[in-house]
This record gives structure tokens, C-alpha cells and sequence, in this order.
């Protein structure tokens, strides 16, 4: 639910002000947060730094377009493309391996590109801010599933040499504050200043997905791996569109063609299958995303 919810907050966010400023402030208290209630980080490697500062890139653009999307489509809509992120981390590790794709993923590349054709051809109320400008909303969306599978690959492969027994605190400190620096440097070239003190509608959707989508949601996702395996955690995010959706409904009364709703069952498939099919390691990573 908490992280289901992350796109109504983002929605409210952006009320009153742009895309790069909410994505700074949701990282940046979020690592407040994180350096507050932990003990001090351990020293690395010049490397390693380099590769963690470059993973906290890849989720400045994660934010910033899953974000910016939400302004031109809507929030199903852009919730659901944004978690097709195990589609595109497995085509790469299938192009670096030189391997053949399992007939499975093949599969389900057929069903994840008919469904987002019959997303982006659909008719139907799609509202949004910004009305018009759905396709651009939805190509945001993809953007931002792209760049989170991005900072999942860096992450992954930085644990290669080491990394893995760091404890999940000191890298996403790490990734959380150069996502930060990188969205408030993007707010400042865009002149994105943050909302009005006196917004409490925009800071509000803020402090939520700070504090509820980030640190609750996020840190539960984690904590469950204690009790379940990687694949069926990974499996339950297949519940974030789903919740994304009933909520967009119920508060900003979204509705979506009968088209769009097959092609969201048809991409939800397509991830569902993927993920069933992944190696734990790559299963692991999946539970870290928007």
C-alpha cells in the first residue's frame, strides 16, 4: 500500500512544483532520514564510490521522469509502465552474456510490447495536469523503468567486488544523497524552486513519499526477505499498479479504456513472467524500485 500509493503522493507534490524540485526534496529528506537513524558508513574504495555516485545518477532520471510523467498521463497508467524494469534489465543481461533469450522472455517481450502499443493507441479519459500530452507522459514513464533497471545493473555489479556485505543502509545513503545533489542541481538549472511554505498540499505529498513510500515501504519490502524468498517479494510488486490504480480512481476519479486495461493486464503478465523466471540475485535487486 505505501508504495502503491507513491504516485497519488507524487501527484499532490507536484500541485506546486516541478518535477526535479519534489524528486530533490523526496531523496533528500529521505537521506536525512537514513544518516539520522544510523551509526556511521564505512570506508570505501575511490572505485566503488565512483559507482555508487553513478548509480545515484541513474535515480535522479528514475525520479525526475516517473515524476515528470505523472503531469501528461495517468497515474495507472504511468505506475504501470514505470515497474516494467525486469523486462529491460534481463534484455541487457542477455545482450552481455551473449545468449540466446529463454523462450519464456520471449514471450514476454511479445505480450509487454503489444500491451504498451495498446496503451499508447488506446482512447479513453486519461486525465492529467497537463492534458494533451499522453504519449509524452507515457514515454517518461518507460524513461524512468529504463534508468531504475540502470541504477539495479551499477548497484549489482558493484556487490561483485565486495559490496554485497555492506549493509543496505550504507549504499542506498549513498545513492539516496547523489540522486539528491543531481535533482537539486536539475531543479536549479530548470528554475524549479520547491512549494510555498504555506502549500500544505504539495508538502504533504512530499513528506509522504519521503517518509511512507520510501523508508516504510521500502524498508518493509526489505524486511520480508527475512521470512520469504527473493522471487515471491519480487512477485508482490506486481501489486503496486493494481493499488496505484484504485486509489486514482477513488481520489482523482481516473478511468481508463477498455484497451488500456488490456494492454495493463498484458504488461503485468509479461513482467509476472520474467520475474518467475529470474535467478534469485536478479529477483533480489527488483524489490529496491520507485
Amino acid at each position: 500500500m505505501a508504495i502503491g500509493a507513491a504516485a497519488i503522493f507524487a501527484r499532490l507534490a507536484l500541485s506546486g512544483a516541478g518535477a526535479f524540485s519534489v524528486s530533490a526534496l523526496r531523496l533528500g529528506i529521505a537521506t536525512l532520514a537514513v544518516l539520522v537513524l544510523g551509526r556511521a558508513l564505512r570506508r570505501l574504495s575511490l572505485w566503488s564510490e565512483i559507482a555508487f555516485a553513478c548509480a545515484g545518477i541513474a535515480l535522479a532520471v528514475h525520479f525526475a521522469t516517473w515524476i515528470a510523467s505523472l503531469q501528461y498521463t495517468s497515474v495507472a497508467i504511468s505506475t504501470l509502465l514505470v515497474t516494467t524494469t525486469p523486462i529491460w534489465t534481463e534484455a541487457f543481461d542477455t545482450v552481455r552474456e551473449r545468449r540466446a533469450p529463454a523462450r519464456s522472455y520471449a514471450i514476454a517481450l511479445v505480450c509487454a510490447l503489444a500491451g504498451v502499443a495498446a496503451i499508447a493507441f488506446a482512447g479513453g479519459l486519461r486525465p492529467a495536469p497537463i492534458p494533451g500530452h499522453a504519449l509524452l507522459g507515457d514515454a517518461l514513464a518507460l524513461a524512468g523503468s529504463v534508468a531504475i533497471g540502470a541504477y539495479l545493473l551499477v548497484v549489482r555489479d558493484a556487490g561483485k567486488d565486495g559490496l554485497a556485505r555492506l549493509p543496505t543502509r550504507d549504499i542506498v545513503l549513498r545513492t539516496y544523497a547523489w540522486a539528491t545533489l543531481a535533482l537539486a542541481l536539475g531543479a536549479l538549472v530548470a528554475k524549479q524552486g520547491p512549494p510555498t511554505l504555506t502549500d500544505a498540499r504539495s508538502w504533504g505529498g512530499i513528506l509522504a513519499m519521503a517518509l511512507v513510500s520510501q523508508l516504510l515501504g521500502h524498508t518493509a519490502l526489505n524486511a520480508a526477505l527475512r521470512n520469504f524468498t527473493p522471487s515471491i517479494v519480487a512477485m508482490t510488486t506486481l501489486l503496486e499498479p493494481p493499488i496505484a490504480a484504485v486509489l486514482a480512481v477513488l481520489i482523482f476519479h481516473e478511468t481508463l479504456s477498455l484497451q488500456a486495461a488490456a494492454g495493463g493486464v498484458l504488461v503485468l503478465v509479461a513482467v509476472g513472467i520474467v520475474l518467475r523466471t529470474a535467478n534469485v540475485a536478479d529477483a533480489t535487486a527488483i524489490v529496491t524500485t520507485a
